[in-house]
C-alpha cells in the first residue's frame, strides 16, 4: 500500500470517531472531534495531490476515495442533524431553555440544519456517484469542474465552524462566558461565517449539479455499448 492509499485508509478509520465524539457532551471531546475533521478535510486533497504528483495512482485508491468522501459525509451530517436540527430560522430568545440546541447563533435568530438541507446535499453527492459510473462504463470520465470545488471548499468551512460551536458552546456553558459580550460577538461571527457557508455550499451543490447535467446529461440517453 503506498502513502496516498495509507492516508486514504486512514481518512475511513477515523470517520468513526468524527461522527461519535460531537455526542460525548465535554469540550475536550469535541475539540478532538474538530481536529479530526479538520485533519480528514486537509488529507483528502493532500493523497490525491500526491496520487497525482507522484505517479501512484492505482485502482485500490481510485476505489477507496470516494469511499472515504461519503463516509466522512455522513460522518459530519450525523451529529450535525441531531445536534443543531430544526427550522432554518428560529428568533432570537433571552431564555436559555429556548436556545435550539447547537444552531448557529446570528444577529438575525438561530440557524438550525433542516433535513431538506441535508436531503438537497447527500442526494446530489449519491445522483453524481451514479452518474459517474454510468458515464464511465460508456466510455466517460467526468472530473470535478471548478464550482464543485468550491462547493467543496464552503461545505468545509460550513462543517467546521458548525464542529467548532460544538466544541465552544461547551467550553462556555461550563465555564459561564455565555452572558458576557465577547462571546456573544464571537458566536455571532462564528455562526455568520457557519451560515453563510451553508448557504454557499447548498446553492454551488444545485448549481454544479445543473452543469454537469448541462454538459454531460446526453450520455443518459446514449445508448448503453453492447455486452460481448
Amino acid at each position: 500500500m503506498n502513502l496516498p492509499n495509507a492516508i486514504t485508509v486512514a481518512r475511513i478509520a477515523a470517520a468513526p470517531f468524527i461522527a461519535v465524539l460531537p455526542f460525548v457532551p465535554t469540550a475536550t471531546a469535541r475539540i478532538a472531534a474538530f481536529v479530526l475533521f479538520i485533519v480528514a478535510a486537509v488529507t483528502d486533497y493532500w493523497d490525491g495531490h500526491l496520487a497525482r504528483t507522484r505517479n501512484l495512482v492505482t485502482d485500490l485508491g481510485r476505489l477507496l476515495d470516494p469511499l472515504a468522501d461519503k463516509l466522512l459525509l455522513v460522518a459530519t451530517f450525523v451529529p450535525m442533524v441531531v445536534l443543531m436540527g430544526g427550522p432554518l430560522l428560529r428568533p432570537l430568545s433571552s431564555l436559555p431553555s429556548a436556545r435550539p440546541g447547537f444552531a448557529f447563533m446570528t444577529p438575525v435568530g438561530f440557524v438550525g440544519l433542516p433535513w431538506w438541507v441535508v436531503a438537497v446535499v447527500v442526494g446530489r453527492e449519491v445522483f453524481m456517484t451514479v452518474f459517474r459510473q454510468i458515464a464511465a462504463r460508456r466510455g466517460l470520465v467526468i472530473g470535478a469542474i471548478g464550482p464543485a470545488k468550491w462547493k467543496t471548499g464552503f461545505q468545509s468551512t460550513w462543517v467546521g465552524a458548525a464542529y467548532f460551536w460544538f466544541f465552544a458552546q461547551t467550553l462556555a456553558q461550563r465555564s459561564g462566558w455565555e452572558g458576557t459580550a465577547g462571546w456573544r460577538a464571537w458566536a455571532y461571527f462564528n455562526g455568520i461565517a457557519g451560515a453563510l457557508a451553508m448557504v454557499g455550499a447548498v446553492g454551488l451543490t444545485l448549481y454544479s449539479l445543473a452543469l454537469y447535467l448541462h454538459r454531460y446529461g446526453g450520455i443518459l440517453r446514449a445508448p448503453a455499448p453492447a455486452r460481448r
